[in-house]
């Protein structure tokens, strides 16, 4: 029989990660302020700014929790630092460079409240922030089959095509709400990543071990396209290239797992036809990193990928002992959230 009094309101935690963000803290931390939901608490993670970051926060936004790293110790690992000192039922992971609606917060909560207990991830709708009727992101990460992922509807204009609540495969850490409960019985973001496919590896492991992840599209986020970062460098490349091969070898079926270099090299052979042409994300990133920095970048990419088997390998034995889904599940995952060569080009 009901007591008559509402059930408290769930404490969720926001976790952003910064470095060298100042431009976008005043936006980013002025919109989570001023969310209509506010039972929660920011946690911001410093990873050695040099721009003044850490003094702007604590002048301008109090209330903020703040880890301050002396060094960048990248994404993942200071993600994993904010959600171990977090105090709420659900984990925010926000990017600096996002800007939120004042009902992100509140809309989340409410489809995580309504939701059963074995989902464990929900993606909001991430807009770009210079062109608001572009889509980055509705529904979470789409994912080609060698591991390479993107923002579901990048780039479309935003129709409400993507606007029903359903099943995703999982969320950008751009823009996420975790339960708590899943990371914990999972794990955190995998430090040895630094940054990357950090997201796309645990949103993985969790599917794996039987969470789902849904679709929020009525909470909603502006968000800057690799503002923090820069979205051509040598250190992306390398870190892309690796990343992806340890999250094949951790996560996919070993009948999957195997054809990982020819599915590669079908996207290189794309790649190139585009540096031809002069065409796409690839053309450009040629145009501002020279072929030889991206050759010496990807070649080191797979160097360290090898030398990194060992270590993978133990991880993706604890995977698979948590596992409860079966093959034939993960490859219907590749055929309903599908990405294609060409659309991983186009990013």
């Amino acid at each position: 029989m009901s007591s008559g009094m509402a059930s408290p309101l769930p404490l969720v935690s926001v976790v952003i990660v910064n470095w060298n963000g100042l431009r976008f803290l005043d936006g980013c931390l002025s919109s989570l302020f001023n969310q209509s939901y506010q039972d929660f608490e920011v946690i911001m993670i410093d990873n050695g700014s040099a721009d003044g970051s850490v003094e702007f926060v604590k002048s301008n936004f109090p209330r903020t929790v703040i880890i301050e790293n002396k060094e960048n110790l990248g994404f993942s690992a200071a993600n994993n630092q904010g959600i171990k000192v977090a105090r709420g039922k659900y984990i925010a992971t926000q990017n600096n460079d996002t800007v939120a609606d004042k009902n992100w917060l509140s809309n989340l909560v409410n489809l995580a409240e309504s939701s059963e207990s074995r989902v464990g991830m929900w993606a909001p709708k991430i807009l770009s922030i210079k062109e608001p009727s572009k889509i980055d992101s509705v529904g979470g990460l789409i994912i080609y089959k060698d591991g390479i992922a993107r923002g579901r509807g990048r780039g479309k204009e935003d129709k409400g095509q993507f606007d029903k609540v359903e099943e995703i495969l999982f969320p950008s850490a751009c823009s996420a709400l975790y339960r708590k409960d899943m990371l914990d019985e999972v794990g955190y973001f995998d430090e040895d990543f630094f940054a990357y496919g950090e997201d796309t590896d645990l949103g993985l492991r969790g599917r794996l071990a039987g969470w789902k992840a849904f679709s929020a599209p009525n909470a909603i986020v502006y968000h800057h396209y690799s503002g923090s970062t820069g979205r051509y460098s040598e250190m992306k490349a390398f870190l892309v290239e690796r990343n992806h091969i340890w999250l094949v070898v951790k996560n996919f079926p070993f009948t999957m797992a195997v054809l990982i270099p020819f599915y590669s090299l079908l996207r290189w052979t794309v790649q190139l036809s585009h540096v031809i042409r002069g065409t796409g994300a690839t053309s450009q990133f040629v145009r501002d990193v020279s072929p030889a920095k991206i050759a010496f970048a990807l070649l080191n990419a797979y160097i360290s990928a090898i030398k990194g088997l060992p270590l993978i390998l133990e991880k993706r034995r604890d995977i698979q002992k948590k596992r409860v889904v079966t093959n034939r599940e993960v490859r219907n995952w590749f055929k309903k959230y599908r990405l294609s060569a060409t659309e991983v080009v186009n990013d």
